[in-house]
């Protein structure tokens, strides 16, 4: 993979570190993390090192973004970084939950139920809803009882947008894709709860975003 691959997101150079404050504080001490809609790969090799010894898993549907992904890995090595995977959060059955394991994954030392967290940032608002249900669908399914869920993006509250620039910007989104949009915090943690996930915490973030962070309460019912 040539390095030439790489592509590049002018937000991750300023939320990375408030980001990673988040993460230190709220990820279970060790296990896998496994990050949803992964783009660029910039923030992967950015976590993954200072946030040892957890292990990171990128995730992304478009090739293109998987090929940069792996292309910032061979740049920034972390012994606990693994390749990119290919996951689409709207599918029922993850990739990783599937009885073979992904064919960037074979041969390495990953396991399904290391995982004990989810990571996504700045998917859910440019995505259909089903991203989202889907998501949260999808972590209530391998996450354990006390497993992390981290989202990060724009949010309303209360059915409001939070600062004019959000507003702006959520209609700069629906133009592009009726789909798309800024989503009310309020309408996500309803449907976590519907899936055991309890939300724990949330934190103001640089340019009027937020960390939402949940924990699942119980495991899935299976029928």
């Amino acid at each position: 993979m040539s390095i030439d691959a790489r592509q590049y997101a002018t937000a991750t150079q300023r939320n990375r570190e408030p980001i990673l404050e988040v993460l230190l504080k709220v990820l279970p001490p060790t296990g896998t993390v496994l990050e949803i809609a992964s783009g660029t790969g910039e923030h992967a090799v950015f976590f993954a090192p200072r946030l040892h010894p957890r292990r990171w898993l990128p995730s992304d549907p478009n090739p293109v973004a998987r090929d940069s992904i792996a292309a910032w890995r061979e740049y920034y090595p972390a012994e606990n970084l693994y390749p990119p995977i290919a996951l689409n959060a709207c599918e029922s059955i993850w990739s990783v939950e599937q009885n073979e394991l992904p064919d960037t994954l074979q041969g390495t030392d990953f396991q399904r139920d290391s995982i004990v967290a989810i990571v996504n940032i700045n998917m859910i608002h440019i995505a259909p809803w089903r991203a989202c249900s889907g998501l949260i669908a999808g972590a209530s399914r391998i996450l354990p009882v006390g497993g992390i869920l981290y989202l990060y993006g724009p949010f309303k509250q209360g059915g409001k947008h939070t600062a004019p620039s959000n507003e702006a910007f959520d209609q700069s989104l629906r133009m592009q894709n009726p789909e798309w949009g800024v989503r009310d915090l309020d309408e996500v943690v309803a449907i976590a709860q519907t899936h055991n996930l309890s939300l724990v915490r949330t934190v103001a973030m640089p340019a009027n975003n937020l960390s939402v962070v949940f924990k699942l309460s119980a495991p899935r019912l299976l029928h």
